[in-house]
């Protein structure tokens, strides 16, 4: 390979009239506006395909001849400045959060990956498909974000299977001057971080891409100011082994802090965000950063720095597996670390102790999931599921809790409806709904009136397109293996462009369970060799490239359906990525999804399959759990689950099984003298109005916005008042009452106990002992209600109790009442936890102090 010694850019000479068209290509917008990507399609078919439908590639092929010719077509340059003027109407126009009273916040939106468009490999799966979305619902409601990720020069990995149906991994070369990016510069050259890179600095540069109204900042090493192995830091996504991982995260969270303020020096970003928000544990390093900052730049020691930075911070756990997280040795963290420490004025021990839980051996790993929670002032789930997993999971980082106190609350995903509605469902849904539908939930309201030929038309149509691709797609991976065309002549036949075609592409990994169905084999083989109501598979997905179980479930799919008798029923498409996903979501009429209980945080690829019409089966697990109803689809099994991962797997199966014999086939093929499912569409109508308006990505936007980022950035402006005075009153008050914590305890607890007439009043005195700690510093609270089978409190009620006064021996006497609501047996206990003005609940300071066995009284 020859390496050019210099390299300069060349660009082509656009004439006045289509000089929009720059802006157009570098506004990622067109990613999801059909209008523009057919805009840039019709200047040259065959270029845009063989541009991989790239509009500033597309741009930089084009002739000199070919752009002045473009230029004098009035009816092409009358399109160029529609396009422009609807854009710069999309991204000046009031919106939602223009409208919302109070102001909105500013924020910083961290992760590690974002899935925007197939053209840009920043993403692996699920978490950047959210990330993407994300940014997209942000900038359609005009919310004041900001973005910040890692440029891969080499991306995520594109699959492709040997003639074994072994996973096999290419890693392609992406140069960013060919992407819809531009770079930070100043003076012609580079705008570069420094990012401590243990014992020396590394360098970043800084890419822009403009999502709509939200710009993106992504970082990238491969700069001739660094050491070679810092130049392939951002080289892979995810690749490499810990210590490569752990200088990503470096660059993503201290670099991107560091990015935001040139960012902002150069007029991209306007102001500093008010709150910052970490996608996953992959960003946390951003709060050592910004604890750093407080410490040198305002005199803060480390606690109150810490207590200043974490109060405006949102953290997003997305892993319902302690195996999912990243953790480090303490040999890497010092390795890169003990510098900072000292800037913090804390030892390695302190330092540790922020990814350790409570007690924690200092030499054990360092957890980021545990530093993501110990460092935010607010923390979430992404389904309601996921958030009592996450609340069961995490709960040992706060000793003494009650389950449901753990902070960790709920925030369920949603998709971006205007990029995965295929074409024929958004033509209905664009003609028989309000212009808003893919924002306004109340839109979704007429669905019922749906005409029930047009519904079916759609289906038919979009499944036909999902068939003329996915054959498209087997012919050239059966090419790229040697096969020749008189061998591959059965891949004009492979599927039913009329058949029930059920689709499956996710991570291949374990606990998803991608092989499921081939526990029955003869029972599949049935459905596939079915000639009266025939059933067709599409599978697809990646596995981890170091995953080897998750690559041998690729293995078994793929000589399963490589039987003759099975392969034009059965089939699986390599390389997934987002322009496979669409069509995928757009055509099947059912999307299979059946983790292992309760092990999916979301799982949001049935969404996109939903608001194009298709049906969703599941095992209640992620967004399933809390949307499934009878008549919006299809549900595997309960709401139960064991540790014996056999027997579950094994009545999964057979549920799986059932639920296609005799519910899914038959309601498919029950048809009128046209053709017409009636049931079936009945069943899609209330999938899509009971669903609709719950998968949308703007819907989970406006509730991380008014739920979470409003009230979090309030709190952090308020600790940050008078150079972040309450801030470091706050901190030191913590100091104080976890010094004096231990002598805090209830000493006796008095009350009838006798039966008791449903409704009757009862009262109940608590003597406690605060030791060092002031009646001002703590809230005694009773807690009251039905007892379960395990003695437990059922739904418990919480009433205040009332200081009275002190008795003699010293101790605080509190008292109050409650009536006896339910009948049965009640039960009652009480608790002693922290108060202060400016901390917005108890379970922030994470003490509790409960009324122990023989504390009560007669």
């Amino acid at each position: 390979m020859i390496k050019a010694l210099r390299t300069f850019r060349v660009r082509p000479t656009m004439p006045p009239a289509l000089v929009p068209l720059s802006e157009l290509a570098l506004n990622l917008r067109w990613a999801w506006h059909p209008p523009t990507r057919d805009l840039f399609a019709s200047i040259d078919p065959a270029l845009w395909d063989d541009a991989g439908q790239n509009p500033v590639a597309l741009l930089g092929r084009l002739s000199q001849d070919r752009l002045r010719t473009l230029a004098e077509d009035s009816a092409f340059t009358a399109r160029v400045d529609a396009a422009s003027g609807d854009l710069r109407a999309y991204l000046t126009e009031p919106r939602w959060a223009q409208e919302h009273q109070p102001r909105l916040p500013r924020v910083a939106y961290f992760s590690p990956e974002f899935g925007l468009t197939h053209v840009m490999q920043t993403y692996s799966g699920g978490l950047g498909i959210l990330a993407g979305d994300h940014l997209k619902a942000a900038s359609d409601l005009g919310l004041d974000l900001v973005a910040v990720g890692l440029l891969y020069r080499h991306g995520y990995f594109r699959q492709w299977l040997d003639a074994d149906g072994r996973q096999q991994e290419r890693y392609p070369d992406l140069n960013p001057f060919g992407l819809p990016l531009r770079r930070l510069e100043r003076d012609g050259e580079a705008a570069l971080v420094e990012v401590p890179m243990g014992g020396h600095a590394a360098f970043a540069q800084i890419w822009w891409a403009q999502v709509g109204r939200v710009p993106l900042l992504l970082l990238d090493t491969d700069v001739p100011q660094n050491a070679p192995e810092d130049r392939t830091v951002t080289d892979k996504l995810y690749g490499g082994d810990r210590e490569h991982r752990i200088r990503q995260e470096l660059v993503l969270g201290v670099g991107g802090v560091r990015a935001l303020r040139v960012a902002q020096e150069l007029g991209v970003v306007a102001d500093e965000a008010d709150l910052w928000h970490s996608n996953e544990g992959h960003a946390g390093f951003l709060q050592m950063e910004r604890i750093r900052r407080l410490v040198l730049d305002h005199g803060m020691d480390f606690d109150e720095a810490l207590e200043s930075a974490r109060a405006g911070v949102l953290f997003t756990t997305h892993t319902p597996v302690p195996a999912g997280i990243d953790v480090f040795p303490r040999a890497l963290m010092e390795a890169y670390f003990t510098g900072l420490a000292e800037e913090l004025g804390i030892d390695m021990d302190r330092l540790m102790g922020i990814g350790q839980p409570p007690g924690a051996d200092p030499e054990d790993d360092f957890n980021m999931a545990v530093m993501g929670l110990r460092l935010s002032a607010g923390a979430n789930g992404v389904s309601q599921l996921h958030g009592v997993v996450s609340r069961v999971m995490f709960s040992g980082l706060w000793p003494g809790f009650d389950t449901p106190d753990v902070p960790i609350a709920s925030v369920t995903n949603g998709v971006h409806a205007p990029t995965w509605v295929g074409p024929e469902m958004r033509e209905l849904l664009d003609r028989s709904l309000r212009s808003d539908w893919a924002d306004a939930p109340e839109a979704w309201e007429a669905v019922d009136g749906l005409d029930t030929g047009a519904l079916w038309d759609v289906r038919r149509r979009a499944r036909a397109r999902m068939v003329t691709q996915v054959r498209r797609w087997v012919r050239a991976q059966h090419e790229r293996r040697g096969e020749s065309p008189a061998m591959l002549r059965w891949t004009d036949e492979l599927l039913d462009p009329e058949a029930l075609t059920i689709g499956f592409a996710r991570r291949f990994a374990e606990y998803k369970r991608g092989t499921l169905l081939l526990r029955q084999p003869e029972r599949l083989r049935a459905m596939l060799e079915a000639t009266d109501r025939p059933v067709q598979f599409v599978f697809a997905g990646k596995s981890h490239p170091r995953d080897d179980l998750g690559k041998d479930l690729i293995r078994q799919i793929v000589h399963f359906s490589a039987d003759p008798d099975l392969r034009l029923r059965m089939v699986f498409v390599e390389d997934y990525d987002m322009d496979l996903a669409g069509v995928l979501l757009a055509g099947v009429d059912v999307w299979l999804n059946n983790p292992r209980r309760p092990h999916e945080a979301c799982g949001t690829s049935g969404m996109k399959a939903v608001l194009n019409g298709g049906l969703h089966c599941s095992t209640l697990d992620g967004w399933w759990d809390e949307m499934y109803a009878d008549g919006n689809g299809f549900a595997i099994g309960g709401q139960f689950h064991t540790d014996d991962i056999a027997h579950q797997d094994a009545a999964d199966g057979q549920a799986l099984f059932d639920l296609l014999e005799q519910s899914i086939v038959p309601l498919f093929y029950d048809r009128d003298e046209h053709g017409v499912p009636h049931g079936w569409l009945d069943v899609v109508r209330g999938s899509l109005r009971t669903l609709g308006p719950r998968v949308l990505a703007t819907r989970m936007v406006r509730e991380y916005s008014e739920g979470l980022y409003a009230p979090l950035a309030a709190h952090a402006a308020h600790l940050c008042q008078d150079g972040h005075g309450r801030a470091q009153s706050l901190a030191a008050w913590k100091r104080h009452v976890r010094e004096g914590w231990p002598d805090v305890r209830v000493a006796d607890l008095a009350g009838e106990q006798g039966p008791a007439a449903l409704g009757e009043h009862r009262t109940v005195r608590a003597q406690v002992w605060l030791g060092r700690l002031r009646p001002d510093d703590v809230s005694v609270e009773l807690l009251h209600g039905e007892v379960s089978a395990d003695g437990s409190l059922r739904d418990a009620h919480v009433t205040p109790l009332e200081l009275e006064g002190v008795d003699d021996s010293g101790a605080h006497v509190y008292g109050g009442g409650f009536d006896a609501t339910v009948s049965g047996e009640y039960g009652l206990t009480v608790r002693v936890v922290p108060r202060h003005p400016d901390m917005p609940h108890w379970s922030d300071a994470g003490l509790v102090a409960w009324a122990m066995e023989g504390d009560e009284g007669k």
